[in-house]
């Protein structure tokens, strides 16, 4: 027996035993825009800021009353989400299935990773913005504190495999850890990754 299926068995082993203290808590995220500052004033007038709707799991982000309309030679969707606080670079992240509606090619890549990002225009009753390379569907992942990384023995950047606990269990692999102080334990996947495995209020997930 090799170990790497020595391995195989133990993590099998470890995810049959009932320990609700190893799950996590899965959030589905629905499409939504990080604008900078600069986009913020073209779309909603100069001197206009974000406006705090609700808070959301992370610290410090937040659901703003502002939406928008996202915009393509193929198509649009309107009564898009935006996510504040204001960032360094304007990110639209979209699920598989919008990419396609919208004839928008995009990398599957984490937050903040803009390479080979796609094109949108953003559109709403004041002005419109040209979001070039700004479009990714947004890798899933989840969000910890050093202290919950230690206690599930992973550690930041580590790609781990996730078995979502529903009436549909998806296992979902290259999974990626992001550790900072100031996260709130959570693991995030978009829409059709939550369809996918009938995610439900309150479904958890479990690292193996």
């Amino acid at each position: 027996m090799t170990e790497n299926q020595i391995r195989e068995i133990v993590a099998r082993v470890i995810l049959s035993l009932d320990n609700s203290e190893a799950s996590i808590p899965v959030e589905a995220s629905a499409r939504h825009v990080h604008l900078t500052k600069e986009a913020v004033e073209a779309l909603f007038g100069k001197g206009t800021t974000l406006t705090k709707k609700r808070d959301l799991s992370q610290p410090g982000e937040f659901l703003s009353e502002q939406r928008i309309k996202l915009v393509t030679s193929k198509g649009e969707i309107a009564n898009v989400a935006v996510l504040g606080p204001e960032r360094k670079a304007v990110q639209v992240e979209l699920s598989m299935t919008d990419c396609r509606s919208l004839g928008i090619k995009a990398p599957i890549n984490l937050s903040g990773d803009l390479n080979g990002a796609g094109d949108v225009y953003l559109v709403s009753e004041c002005g419109c913005y040209n979001a070039a390379k700004s479009v990714i569907v947004a890798k899933n992942h989840i969000h910890m504190t050093p202290a919950d990384a230690e206690k599930y023995g992973v550690s930041d950047s580590q790609s781990v495999k996730v078995r979502i606990e529903t009436s549909r269990p998806v296992t979902f692999e290259d999974v990626m850890i992001r550790v900072n102080p100031n996260f709130s334990l959570a693991m995030h996947i978009d829409f059709d990754e939550a369809n996918a495995c009938c995610l439900e209020k309150d479904s958890k997930g479990k690292i193996f």
